[in-house]
């Protein structure tokens, strides 16, 4: 089931909600003010920045642990 980010426009208040299919995720109300005035939020997915990148096993030339 995914998880999908929402804006409530009567509140003003952001929050996310897990839901079970494409077609309930538009079907939603908002937790806090039961406003079904909202807009679904672009979500980013989680991945490492390049910043953060693992060093391939030892021997192997990275000199970030060297």
């Amino acid at each position: 089931m995914p998880i999908y980010e929402y804006a409530c426009q009567e509140c003003g208040r952001e929050f996310e909600l897990l839901v079970s299919s494409e077609r309930s995720a538009d079907n939603q109300t908002c937790p806090h003010c039961a406003s079904d005035q909202l807009t679904r939020k672009f979500s980013i997915f989680a991945s490492p920045s390049s910043s953060a990148q693992a060093c391939p096993a030892k021997g192997s030339g990275c000199s970030k642990f060297s």
